[in-house]
């Protein structure tokens, strides 16, 4: 609500004007489904969650500029949104743009001894996305496999499947650090060599 009273719009929709739908469907603000981005990652929300808080929640949809009956829209345009963000290469546009007017409107400092690089924070969420994917891929086939083959699949489960792929795959913050994402990585990788070599 601060960045809204004194920024009034974050993310014009001019500089953005090339995440607009190419297809000819109507098009959502993309400067809105930027911000509605950075709220969901500030929060840590699912896709369905995000698009719940922009029907439901007054401080998103003040945030938005949005009325109080605004219906919102459905979660799946906050993924084609990504989508067309990575597409066009975008989302280091976007950081840039969030920390000059935060930094204008002095909601923001530079200087201290910690230095934050949109390069080294884009790098770290594509780390975590990636494996997110890899995850959700794992997670997909072997609900697939054990739709299919329940019995050809039951023998190669191991404990730790249930806890890693009974729900979705969702990493926030990978516990452990740098050597904690390495760690689930080669679980993941693991879990995956083992399907194949069994197929």
């Amino acid at each position: 609500m601060l960045m809204r009273d004194r920024l009034d719009v974050v993310f014009k929709d001019k500089k953005f004007a090339d995440l607009f739908p190419r297809d000819g469907r109507p098009g959502l603000s993309p400067g809105q489904l930027a911000l509605v981005s950075v709220l969901q990652f500030a929060e840590n929300l699912s896709d369905r969650a995000a698009a719940s808080a922009v029907r439901t929640r007054i401080d998103w949809k003040y945030a938005l500029g949005l009325e109080l009956d605004d219906p919102g829209f459905d979660h799946s345009v906050l993924c084609e949104f990504r989508a067309r963000l990575a597409e066009a290469d975008a989302a280091d546009r976007l950081l840039q743009v969030m920390l000059h007017r935060l930094t204008e409107a002095g909601l923001l400092k530079s200087g201290g001894r910690q230095r934050t690089a949109a390069t080294h924070v884009l790098a770290a969420g594509r780390t975590l996305r990636g494996l997110e994917l890899v995850g959700e891929s794992l997670r997909a086939a072997l609900e697939q496999l054990a739709q299919a083959d329940p019995d050809w699949l039951l023998p190669l489960v191991e404990p730790e499947w249930d806890k890693r792929y009974g729900r979705k795959v969702e990493i926030g913050k990978v516990p452990g650090g740098k050597a904690g994402g390495t760690a689930l990585a080669e679980a993941f990788g693991r879990d995956g060599q083992k399907i194949q070599a069994a197929a």
